[in-house]
């Protein structure tokens, strides 16, 4: 299913220029483009449209050790809450951790990169208010941590 995630701001990258009221298309797994709301409704009539305050961009790469948690789950979920939807091969320890983040469709890199979103991209997304909180993680197009 179509979904288009609205959002005050825009981030195709969180060093680029914000798009004040911008939208993301996603399409399954993968960013099917990027916009205004009205381009991105024109584009894709009848599409499921989610909205979001705050600012919207790609996921992080979550570089460090993923915290502490009573299990390999959890850790990884802890990550998803912090916006991150991929982490650092190295990083994941044991092959319980491994398990755990490819089961969850995270990620895992050699070496961390630029997160962006770019069409026919992973669609990992990620929400976070003015004071930096993450409101909301998809990790390939699915939303995985929403905070209430």
């Amino acid at each position: 299913m179509l979904t288009i995630h609205l959002a005050d701001e825009v981030r195709r990258a969180w060093d680029a220029a914000p798009l004040v009221e911008g939208a993301v298309a996603v399409e399954g797994t993968r960013i099917a483009a990027v916009g205004t709301p009205a381009e991105l409704r024109e584009r894709f009539p009848g599409a499921r449209e989610r909205r979001w305050p705050g600012v919207l961009g790609p996921a992080r790469v979550h570089e460090g050790p993923l915290p502490a948690a009573p299990s390999p789950r959890e850790r990884v979920h802890a990550v998803l809450k912090l916006g991150a939807a991929a982490v650092l091969a190295p990083c994941l320890d044991t092959p319980e951790l491994r398990a755990a983040a490819l089961r969850n469709d995270v990620a895992v890199l050699p070496a961390a990169r630029p997160a962006a979103l770019e069409p026919g991209g992973r669609a990992d997304l990620a929400v976070f208010d003015a004071d930096g909180a993450c409101l909301a993680t998809v990790c390939v197009g699915r939303l995985v941590h929403r905070r209430r």
